[in-house]
């Protein structure tokens, strides 16, 4: 698998396609393995080069040489930002995804992010508005702590498995990650396609303090909206009404900040991506890319 050096770290990516190119940006604690192969079959198919890679601190890329957060300061920074403290931020994060992107030669590319990825791709549309031809942020927020906020109930669940003990075993890991997807996803939730997701993301990477240090960046980052009002790249929000972790109020004050933006929300959605609603998922990403001024991708011949 390629890698580049960028911004201080190596990247582990990969690409498939050919056409205008799209950058799709993992989540928390996400490797870029989980992206739908059929999300990725679907984009191809519309003309897209599609680019996906692990962020810092997951997958294969580069793991932060720094101590171990303590639980007290993962504790102190989920109560308020002003405790939260962490070896980089979101921003650095979009600065990486800006460096692949100068590494491939692409000047600019239309740009995908799913829950922490979505925040990255914000940060990216901010900081580097010439790279971003169009924005879809998709289950995530502005990073505003009023908005997407996790549900209430969810809370307990949340804190114990961002706080559990490491895993002994592969499949005590599996285990673990399966339960956290199945708590997270909607009624489309398939176990044992995720049951091997997971064993291969935990062959892939096994380290599960990658985690703990992106939601640390999470928290640590500040409210993007006044920075999204100013943002000039179409841009479509998905969120789904069952979400749980990211609560449907973070999706609509994104789209309620982002000028001319648009909101695409789903009934039987949570903090997945439903397989059911992939085809109208790639249908408004190819919708959004095509107001970006660009001639729209045609799709690839049979």
């Amino acid at each position: 698998m390629p890698e580049v050096q960028v911004n201080g770290i190596q990247l582990h990516y990969d690409e498939q396609g050919s056409g205008e190119p799209m950058l799709l940006i993992m989540g928390l604690a996400t490797q870029m393995i989980a992206w739908p192969p059929p999300m990725l079959d679907a984009l191809q198919a519309k003309g897209f080069r599609v680019i996906r890679f692990d962020n810092r601190d997951i997958g294969l890329s580069t793991k932060t040489d720094a101590p171990r957060p303590r639980r007290k300061d993962v504790l102190a920074a989920a109560a308020s930002a002003r405790f939260a403290k962490s070896d980089y931020l979101l921003s650095d994060m979009a600065d990486d995804a800006a460096g692949l992107l100068d590494a491939l030669g692409i000047e600019s590319a239309h740009v995908v992010g799913v829950s922490m990825g979505g925040m990255i791709a914000q940060e990216l549309t901010i900081r580097h508005p010439e790279k971003v031809r169009s924005l879809t942020s998709i289950m995530s927020n502005t990073g505003n702590r009023r908005q997407g906020r996790p549900a209430t109930t969810f809370l307990p669940a949340l804190r114990r498995s961002m706080m559990a003990p490491p895993a002994e075993t592969l499949d005590q890991a599996v285990d673990m990650g399966v339960l956290a997807w199945r708590q997270i996803s909607g009624p489309q939730f398939d176990e044992q396609e995720i049951r091997s997701l997971v064993r291969a993301a935990v062959e892939r990477d096994p380290d599960p303090i990658g985690r703990v240090r992106q939601l640390l960046a999470i928290n640590a980052s500040p409210d993007r909206t006044p920075a999204l009002r100013k943002v000039t790249a179409p841009t479509l929000v998905i969120h789904g009404l069952l979400d749980r972790l990211v609560t449907p109020s973070g999706g609509m004050a994104t789209a309620k900040a982002v000028p001319g933006s648009r909101l695409l929300m789903f009934p039987d959605m949570a903090h997945d991506l439903p397989r059911g609603r992939i085809p109208e998922i790639v249908d408004a990403i190819t919708a959004n890319a095509a107001r970006a001024g660009q001639a729209a991708p045609a799709a690839a011949s049979a």
